[in-house]
């Protein structure tokens, strides 16, 4: 199996943290639910643009 060259493979989302109100490069997800979390407070993160802010 042939492996995707890293120039072609899809960015990673980046994700927000309102508590901690930074953007979040290192989150925890969830096993059970798949809940993406904050590493630092386990805030659930959102996704920047769905903010309405920048």
């Amino acid at each position: 199996m042939a492996q995707t060259p890293a120039a072609e493979r899809p960015q990673p989302e980046l994700l927000y943290c309102p508590k901690c109100a930074q953007e979040i490069t290192d989150p925890l997800i969830c096993g059970d639910c798949a809940s993406v979390i904050c590493r630092r407070c386990g805030t659930p993160l959102e996704v920047p643009d769905e903010l309405g802010i920048g």
